[in-house]
């Protein structure tokens, strides 16, 4: 059989045409890994994407030539597609808010200072024992921009390395439903962690597997506690690659929180992955009426419900937002997940998941595919 570094030279290009397509390479050893990299270097192949603790690397494949046969290669143990992945933002609700603080709590209990979402989930009633403080939650989104009400602690850009400031704002406002400060009305569930941003989606929302793969792979080394995954895998696509670094996350005792989907009933009853995966704790979104809300993917493996219709949260350029989909309802259980956490350290991400539906306020006119355990409560953390 041909040496596996001449048929990846013969079958990769240096740059995306329409030509190719991107693919992940997984090597079973190391010493392949670092023997193939050096060899396309001297050819002046440059991987699009280099995972190293992961033995992977990203490559634009011609589609014109044949490379089925690195597949079957001994040093190989996996192909796949670099899939791509989209932000659960729902775009029909959508309100800009400006600087100025505006009250949108509906409930007569709930201090006119705090947004109406934290109160419904019992964060504030929390808060006299925990706010969440030495806790390291990942945001892995567009980024976190720097603004008044956050506090970032670090990260990293996943796409093509330099800065992780959010150019989108999703993901800014994310961050804010986890960890805001309390300025101007917003305050988010745990506003005492420590916030890291893991840009792994571009300024449209979107981007691919790899990019994500490499942030959990990141978080992994970095020994984060939480990471929140507002977004999901684009149609009914799949990737191991990315089961694998997720299961290894877990087994290392990262709580991974990630939002269901935002196809309503349109999916057949599956919701996103990697929200599907048995490994995350997968979160649904209710509105203001503690209904699941119409937009929120229902399906089996959904864990628990959390508010995700009409959230106001950080915004680019130090202002605010108020938008609606399952993107908003992860970051409440991030957020809630952190609390427990911070009074509780030790707890494993199964005993965290146990807890948090255990004390889910129920929802009879709701299905467990559309709420799982129920509706996020934090008042027993």
């Amino acid at each position: 059989m041909p040496k596996l570094e001449k048929l990846l030279f013969t079958s990769s290009r240096r740059v995306p045409s329409k030509h190719t397509v991107r693919k992940l390479i997984t090597f079973k050893t190391g010493r392949s890994y670092k023997k193939c990299l050096k060899k396309l270097r001297v050819k002046g192949l440059k991987p699009y994407k280099r995972m190293p603790s992961l033995r992977t690397i990203g490559c634009h494949f011609d589609k014109r030539r044949p490379w089925k046969s690195i597949v079957r290669h001994p040093e190989v143990k996996r192909v796949e597609s670099d899939v791509r992945i989209r932000m659960h933002l729902y775009r029909k609700h959508r309100q800009t808010v400006n600087r100025k603080k505006a009250t949108t709590s509906t409930s007569t209990t709930c201090p006119p200072e705090l947004t109406w979402n934290i109160c419904r989930i019992k964060a504030n009633e929390a808060w006299p024992r925990t706010t969440g403080s030495k806790i390291k939650v990942a945001i892995m989104d567009t980024g976190i921009a720097t603004h008044p009400n956050l506090q970032i602690a670090g990260g990293v850009n996943t796409i093509r390395g330099g800065s992780y400031a959010d150019d989108n704002g999703h993901g800014t406002h994310v961050a804010g439903i986890t960890a805001a400060k309390g300025l101007d009305g917003v305050k988010g569930v745990a506003p005492d962690v420590e916030l890291y941003a893991i840009k792994a989606l571009d300024s449209r929302g979107g981007g691919f597997v790899s990019s994500i793969i490499a942030g959990v792979d990141w978080c992994i080394r970095n020994k984060m506690d939480v990471i929140n995954m507002s977004f999901g895998l684009v149609g009914t696509s799949v990737s191991q690659a990315l089961r694998e670094v997720i299961a290894k996350a877990y087994k290392q005792g990262i709580v991974i929180v990630a939002s269901a989907g935002n196809s309503g009933t349109d999916d057949n009853g599956m919701i996103d992955a990697p929200a599907s995966f048995p490994e995350t704790m997968a979160i649904a979104a209710t509105d203001m009426s503690d209904k699941v809300t119409n937009f929120s993917s229902r399906g089996t493996g959904i864990d628990l419900a959390a508010p995700g219709e009409q959230i106001k949260s950080t915004w680019l350029n130090g202002g605010y937002m108020t938008l609606s989909g399952t993107s908003m309802s992860a970051p409440h259980a991030t957020g809630g997940v952190a609390l427990l956490l911070s009074r509780q350290p030790k707890l494993s991400p199964s005993a965290v998941t146990e807890l948090l539906r255990g004390w889910a306020q129920s929802l009879p006119s709701e299905t467990e595919d559309e709420r799982g355990a129920g509706l996020l409560q934090l008042d027993q953390v």
